[in-house]
């Protein structure tokens, strides 16, 4: 989800907030001018605070008001076994620059006529995609999700033949009388992009009057249905709806907090935090705050922030400064300074990480990710590692995310799910590469073991990309 650009991203149908006046009560007299100016002055407060209540949805983001002016927009957990050479272990550079692909979670181009899911079309021009790329003009767009100026192969394109006329009739007829095609469903959703998928659903309701996303939720179920749903949802509403159900209920997944809060830039945290606050009337950070403790929440704090370096500079002697910095801070003293490790690893630019990690490696004799494994336990530990390797090889990374999701008993569909979706329009090409050579095995075969029916067939799907 390149969440990236904010212009105007929400709106309300008419894109206005409407405002009560003073005659909008049924008090004469003195009381009701008393009244009016009550309710005046409660309306300014509360247009001007930083949470407001949202009305709108997932699927249709455009179906709630938008941020008040100045508003911030902007079961397993243990690793696999790693086979000797790690892919991990791979020199710095080793992607090389390349124009971004565009799509779900990339540098998705603006589209005046978005749909949304049963809303009315917005008169203002917002982004479908959900994130749009905000980065430095010298350097150009940046894919979603991996290192702003690395190589990345998506198993999902924008389908240059895309008509979302045709696609809303195949929809129509997959789902008319007793049951559904299934596969049919699959072909029309998965052989387009999340940005063409919302004009798909703004051509179903003018097509037929009816709102596409019920329609579909009215057709499926379980695991499938979850699928479905995912790919038809906006990205940055659907990242910030998993951070959601990562806090809520009893315990916290603070798995899925590692996954999503060290993986995106920062344009999409900045719209993660808005998209979170319009959906749940409440501010991501202080919900992380009370969810986690320590070491781990200052962690997550530090990444909220959406600030991280993303240039491409890169400084040697400041690497072998900080590389120094690291290891007194752990491996050579007693005790470990934990918030030097947070501060280097959570502000400083991928490039600039990679040269350290070298550094370090120098320094001590090993790799960082065995300090850290010593140095540090539970939740920071996982969190702190999350960021070496997701820089070092984002695509092994995830590979390794997937495994997880689906080794031992059961599938944890939900996580299997958000990473197969999130990654379609990214990097998943290179993710399936990267499973096959840490597993040996490919991750379409692993997917057909640990699931079945249409769901198995949908999973399949995106990951493959088959169908264009």
């Amino acid at each position: 989800m390149a969440w990236y650009s904010e212009t105007q991203y929400y709106s309300t149908s008419n894109g206005q907030q409407q405002q009560p006046s003073n005659n909008q009560h049924n008090f004469p007299g003195p009381v009701g001018d008393i009244f009016g100016k009550i309710t005046t002055t409660i309306s300014n407060k509360l247009n001007s605070a930083s949470a407001y209540p949202p009305t709108g949805n997932v699927y249709n983001p455009n179906s709630a008001p938008p941020p008040p002016i100045g508003f911030n927009l902007g079961g397993s957990n243990a690793a696999p076994p790693y086979p000797q050479q790690s892919a991990y272990n791979q020199p710095a550079g080793q992607y090389a620059p390349y124009p971004a692909a565009s799509g779900q979670y990339g540098d998705a181009a603006p589209y005046p006529v978005g749909g949304g899911f049963g809303a009315q079309q917005p008169q203002q021009q917002y982004f479908g995609s959900g994130y749009t790329n905000q980065t430095p003009k010298m350097f150009g767009p940046a894919p979603y999700g991996s290192d702003p100026f690395a190589m990345a192969t998506p198993s999902i394109r924008p389908n240059p033949s895309f008509n979302s006329q045709q696609t809303a009739e195949l929809l129509r007829k997959a789902m008319k009388g007793f049951g559904c095609d299934r596969g049919k469903i699959i072909q029309a959703i998965v052989n387009c992009s999340n940005v063409q998928r919302q004009e798909v659903s703004l051509s179903f309701k003018q097509m037929y009057g009816k709102d596409l996303i019920k329609e579909l939720k009215s057709e499926l179920s379980g695991d499938f249905e979850d699928l479905i749903m995912a790919l038809m949802s906006y990205p940055a509403y659907y990242d910030a709806a998993q951070l959601r159900r990562a806090m809520e209920g009893l315990g916290t997944k603070e798995h899925i907090l590692i996954e999503i809060m060290t993986t995106r830039t920062n344009a999409q945290i900045i719209q993660l935090r808005s998209a979170y606050a319009q959906l749940y009337c409440s501010d991501l950070e202080r919900d992380m705050i009370g969810e986690t403790s320590g070491y781990f929440k200052r962690m997550l704090v530090a990444l909220c922030t959406g600030a991280r370096d993303e240039s491409m500079i890169t400084d040697p002697l400041r690497a072998n400064q900080d590389a120094n910095k690291l290891y007194r801070a752990g491996e050579a003293r007693l005790g470990t300074d934990e918030s030097a490790f947070i501060a280097i690893l959570s502000a400083q630019n991928y490039n600039q990480l990679r040269l350290i990690f070298n550094e370090y490696q120098n320094v001590s004799g090993h790799p960082i990710e065995q300090a850290i494994t010593a140095e540090f336990s539970g939740d920071i530990r996982d969190g702190l590692l999350a960021i070496i390797k997701s820089i070092k090889n984002r695509p092994a990374y995830f590979a390794e995310l997937l495994y997880n999701s689906m080794k031992g008993f059961g599938t944890r569909d939900t996580d299997l799910i958000r990473l197969v979706v999130t990654r379609s329009e990214i990097d998943m090409a290179d993710i399936r590469s990267a499973y096959q050579q840490l597993y040996g095995t490919s991750l379409e075969q692993a997917i057909a073991s640990d699931c079945s029916g249409a769901y198995k067939d949908g999973l399949i799907a995106i990951v493959k990309g088959f169908y264009h």
